[in-house]
């Protein structure tokens, strides 16, 4: 076993000299052309963004996003009281949540039975779609 493996050795090199010398004889490939590069580069980056896709696709599925109809918390109001702290209201069922936010810390400020909403004001929109559709409706009503 050990005398194969020896000669194995030794042969190794003389087999890479061999190799070497038939590459270096061998002619010059011409250079490849611009369209099969260009080509090379449009799947290259087909099959990347393709992968991409598909990722995001499997997360999404793999989260199971749950829509505004079926959403278990809706926060009905958020009112800033300083740069970075705000008194949101959360609706829960049949509750309403009166929460202290701050950038550490949410507490429970009060609990309260659902209120009917004040006419002319309306909950905060479930997705920044809506969020968005409303703020440039009011922007373009000026």
């Amino acid at each position: 076993m050990r005398i194969r493996l020896l000669s194995l050795l030794f042969a190794l090199p003389l087999c890479l000299q061999d190799a070497i010398a038939q590459t270096a004889a061998a002619p010059a490939a011409s250079p490849p052309s611009l369209g099969g590069s260009f080509l090379q580069m449009l799947f290259g980056l087909a099959l990347v963004l393709g992968l991409l896709f598909a990722g995001v696709w499997f997360l999404k599925k793999l989260t199971g996003t749950v829509g505004p109809n079926g959403a278990i918390a809706r926060v009905v109001s958020a009112t800033p009281i300083g740069t970075r702290e705000r008194i949101v209201i959360v609706e829960l069922g049949q509750t309403w949540l009166v929460l202290g936010v701050t950038p550490n810390n949410i507490n429970t400020l009060a609990e309260m039975p659902r209120q009917p909403l004040p006419p002319g004001s309306q909950p905060m929109p479930p997705n920044f779609a809506d969020w968005l559709r409303n703020t440039m409706n009011r922007r373009n009503a000026r």
